[in-house]
């Protein structure tokens, strides 16, 4: 019988570039086998979908109650083992709750849900439940991010003074300018999207990343968002300060107006005595700077960076690795996880890491609609 984890998927279906990511991520390291789901609302084009990436119909289902009623009917032993949400956001809450309810394993996109009282109420029951629950803040996966947070936790810049990271996307300024075109982006629908669109989608992954590769966390932020028109309910740029103490601050950057902007995502970490940079458009190359020394840009696939980073890389020097590789090294992590094989820390992102993300949400927008004031995490 194959030891591979049987996986099931909600939402994900036609062209979904999301859905895409995972099924090649789950399918990177032969760890999983994609054994049905619900990946569209509409039970013709869900079942059509199935069949075009070869799957039978007889566990695809409408919905995604009727997938956990009739999953539970199976034994154990051909269950579905673990199940990802890659849903709309309003969905990620009562999909995770139930299928944690009764017991699966659950890989979910970020944000989290679309409250901090939500996301307290997942942990609780995972903590109760004592299943492995992941959220796929997915730039994590990179290897040289990998070796990013090794290098800061082995003290290789020092004690860290200031951050900066920006996340800028362009993508919503087409449809901004008209009121019409707006009601087409389900992000900036807050039935769909929830609380906040930029700062909710890009923006949690900024605040997830300082706090993974830095080990530390944000104790105080201030945010000042960009709404761009009054009649426009949903959050569209930000920038946002942040402070882990009185001696060790930064910013963090958000923008889906940012023109013509691709998926510019930039990490810079300042330490006493050195600094690391990383940009997510070129996620090979890792900047190091000491004071006094020549610069350094470390690469991936050899032998002298950290183990950690060592096991997120296939390949050989000089062979790029990209958002698929990033995603594919989180559902590994996962995978040792469901298996009890032993991991290194941080091998995938955590519900304490949802929860984290969905309080910095919350907060910023406190601290905005406050008059940009300061507010504690």
């Amino acid at each position: 019988m194959s030891n591979k984890i049987r996986l099931g998927i909600l939402g994900g279906g036609g062209d979904s570039l999301i859905g895409g990511v995972h099924r090649i991520a789950a399918n990177m390291f032969d760890r999983y086998q994609i054994v049905g789901g619900c990946f569209n609302p509409n039970p013709s084009e869900n079942k059509s979908f199935a069949e075009r990436i070869g799957l039978s119909t007889d566990r695809v289902y409408d919905s995604f109650e009727l997938l956990i009623e009739e999953e539970l009917k199976r034994p154990a032993a051909e269950r579905m083992e673990v199940i990802s949400v890659l849903t709309p956001n309003f969905l990620h809450f009562p999909m995770a709750k139930k299928l944690l309810e009764n017991g699966f394993n659950v890989i979910c996109e970020k944000p989290l849900t679309t409250s901090y009282a939500e996301a307290l109420a997942l942990e609780a029951i995972q903590e109760e439940k004592k299943v492995v629950f992941a959220v796929t803040y997915t730039y994590t996966g990179y290897p040289m991010v990998r070796q990013m947070k090794q290098m800061i936790a082995d003290g290789a810049i020092g004690e860290v003074q200031k951050v900066d990271l920006q996340y800028y996307q362009g993508w919503i300024n087409p449809f901004m300018h008209k009121p019409e075109l707006r009601k087409s982006v389900w992000r900036l629908d807050p039935e769909k999207g929830g609380l906040s669109c930029c700062i909710g989608d890009i923006g949690t992954h900024a605040f997830d990343m300082v706090e993974y590769v830095t080990g530390m966390r944000v104790k105080q932020l201030l945010a000042d968002l960009n709404y761009r028109y009054p009649d426009n309910e949903m959050d569209v740029d930000g920038t946002i300060l942040v402070r882990f103490s009185d001696y060790c601050k930064g910013v963090l950057r958000a923008s889906q107006i940012a023109t013509a902007e691709e998926n510019n995502f930039t990490v810079q970490i300042y330490g006493h005595k050195g600094s690391l940079k990383w940009g997510q458009e070129n996620p090979n190359y890792l900047t190091y700077l000491q004071e006094g020394q020549p610069m350094q840009v470390l690469k991936p696939g050899y032998d002298f960076h950290s183990p950690f980073a060592q096991d997120a890389t296939k390949l050989p020097p000089g062979h790029p690795e990209g958002m698929y590789d990033a995603m594919g090294n989180i559902y590994n992590g996962v995978a040792k996880a469901i298996r009890g094989e032993d991991s290194f820390h941080g091998a995938y992102p955590d519900m304490e890491e949802g929860v984290r993300g969905m309080l910095f949400i919350e907060k910023v927008l406190e601290s905005h609609k406050n008059g940009n004031v300061w507010v504690n995490l």
